[in-house]
């Protein structure tokens, strides 16, 4: 079980690097990954540490210190995701309010020029 926990892990790792070689991911969201996957990793090849770790803050049951991490990992992941949007949002309200002004400038400026045989040299 330990190995082929190991191996995937290895596999999600190398499909990060990937995605990040490629460009399909941010550099700062991949080492986010980058280091929940070695703390994974760490833990797969060592399970007993988890145990250990579970005796030391208290928890009946190592798996049970496994799932709470992993919802504070991914609350912390979805806290910081919905900061990002948020952000993206205002940017893209302020472009557009901009574009829009840009537009208005535009049509009233051709709006002024000459028209018609006249406006030819």
């Amino acid at each position: 079980m330990t190995i082929v926990a190991v191996l995937f892990v290895v596999v999600v790792l190398l499909f990060i690097v990937e995605m990040l070689r490629r460009q399909k991911i941010r550099e700062k969201y991949a080492v986010l990954w980058i280091i929940i996957g070695i703390a994974t990793l760490i833990l797969a090849a060592f399970p007993d540490l988890l145990t250990w770790a579970a005796h030391l803050v208290g928890v009946q049951v190592p798996s049970n210190l496994l799932f709470a991490i992993a919802v504070i990992l991914l609350l912390g992941v979805t806290l910081h995701l919905s900061r990002e949007v948020s952000s993206a949002e205002d940017e893209i309200r302020s472009l557009a309010e901009e574009v829009a002004i840009l537009r208005a400038d535009l049509r009233d400026v051709q709006g002024q020029l000459p028209t018609g045989p006249e406006a030819r040299p």
